[in-house]
């Protein structure tokens, strides 16, 4: 049978979800250890009291290929203000884990329902330099969504290409000193978007455990 290019696409997106399910820790079984940049943050941050936080790194299935979900936050907010971040939030002490609080999270600020997410596994735990331990969760969204974003806390829901953020040409590293030490930050520029930060660091985390499940 001869094979058309949406049948390719589909086994192209089908071998990405299995890869992806061997890159991340099962949901049964979410990494308890340190953060992975810990060592950056260690003179900038008390990680003894870190608070728990999680994010839903959405994956939604394209005719073109797995897109990541993203927000800009609204400009107003306190923190982050404007920034591309993934939805997400503290761990309230009414959620049951990290999981339950990055789908109730995902609920509340962008209007996508737990029923059209479908969680794969966990992202290795991130520190902030605003004191969260915030782990991120990767689902499959459902393509039919349609996002409601809270106004008060999102400005505006948008995909990028996964293809495009897993490609190292996309990304960019800054150096430069604080607190008497050299840092770094990453970004990715996308039209209109600049995707930096604790964001881009969750994307470097998911680009290199991809790499590292072949």
């Amino acid at each position: 049978m001869r094979c058309t290019p949406g049948r390719r696409r589909a086994a192209m997106s089908d071998a990405l979800v299995a890869r992806l399910r061997r890159a991340l820790h099962p949901l049964d079984a979410p990494p308890c250890g340190a953060c992975w940049n810990a060592s950056e943050l260690e003179d900038l941050v008390d990680l003894s009291t870190l608070l728990d936080a999680a994010v839903l790194v959405g994956l939604v299935p394209r005719a073109d290929g797995l897109q990541v979900l993203l927000t800009r936050r609204s400009d107003g907010l306190r923190q982050h203000g404007g920034q591309v971040s993934f939805p997400g939030g503290r761990v309230d002490a009414g959620d049951v884990d990290a999981l339950h609080a990055a789908l109730r999270e995902t609920r509340e600020e962008v209007g996508i329902p737990a029923a059209l997410l479908a969680p794969l596994g966990y992202l290795q735990p991130l520190a902030t330099v605003t004191g969260f331990r915030v782990l991120p969760v990767v689902a499959l969204v459902d393509p039919a969504y349609v996002a409601t974003p809270d106004p008060a806390e999102v400005a505006e829901v948008f995909e990028v290409p996964l293809a495009f953020l897993l490609d190292p040409t996309s990304r960019s590293e800054r150096r430069f000193e604080h607190e008497g030490r050299a840092r770094r930050v990453w970004e990715y520029r996308y039209p209109d978007q600049r995707i930096w930060g604790a964001t881009a660091s969750m994307l470097l985390n998911l680009h290199d455990r991809l790499e590292a499940a072949g």
